[in-house]
């Protein structure tokens, strides 16, 4: 079964005439990754250029700031987001459990092969049952800050047992912080001001039902 994360829930709210705004709830890291937000189209929510100091932001978000998950101008394509990824996991290094694997049936003879041919076979399983996460950024708009996370994704355009039927699935999260620009009130007499929201994003797959 999956850990259950705590999963941001994109639910619509206008307080006061305000801006939709984001809640935090307990949720399935099935759910993950985090659906796209529905935003408030006014630009009067957006921050304006004197609310975007990238020292001023750096500073309040902290020790919070990730470099590795998290940029603030547009960044280079994620190295483990595409087929290269996929055809490269095979030469992943094997598990522990798999390399303790018995070839052979359920019931019958163990099946004996040479140390080469054994490997081969080996990699060729995990080749076909791996779920590594693939990583794509993804532009959360200029109401967040930094605005580009990187966001990871299990791979389950098909199945990744043997037999057919089992698919890889999120089970582990993690969260890290962002500043989202949030404004309370009416148009004319609104306050806004950034606050700092945690955002789910998937740090492990396996082959589940």
């Amino acid at each position: 079964t999956a850990i259950r994360a705590l999963l941001l829930c994109l639910c619509l709210g206008l307080p006061a005439g305000g801006q939709p705004f984001l809640r935090l709830r307990p949720s399935p890291s099935d759910n993950l990754p985090v659906k796209d937000i529905v935003e408030h189209p006014d630009p009067e929510y957006d921050p304006k250029e004197q609310d975007l100091d990238e020292r001023t932001l750096r500073k309040k978000l902290g020790s919070h700031f990730d470099p590795g998950f998290m940029a603030v101008a547009v960044p280079v394509p994620a190295n483990a987001s595409g087929p290269a990824a996929a055809a490269g996991r095979g030469r992943a290094a094997l598990p522990a459990e798999l390399r303790r694997l018995e070839l052979g049936p359920p019931r019958g003879p163990r099946l004996r092969l040479g140390k080469k041919a054994r490997r081969k076979v080996l990699q060729w399983l995990w080749a076909h049952t791996h779920c590594p996460v693939f990583y794509a950024w993804k532009d959360l708009g200029v109401r967040f800050w930094p605005r580009y996370i990187k966001e990871g994704n299990c791979l389950a355009e098909k199945s990744c047992s043997l037999p057919e039927g089992m698919f890889c699935k999120p089970v582990k999260s993690v969260t890290k912080t962002f500043l989202r620009w949030h404004c309370q009130g009416w148009s004319s007499q609104k306050y806004c001001t950034w606050i700092p929201v945690q955002y789910p994003l998937i740090s492990e797959c396996k082959c589940s039902c």
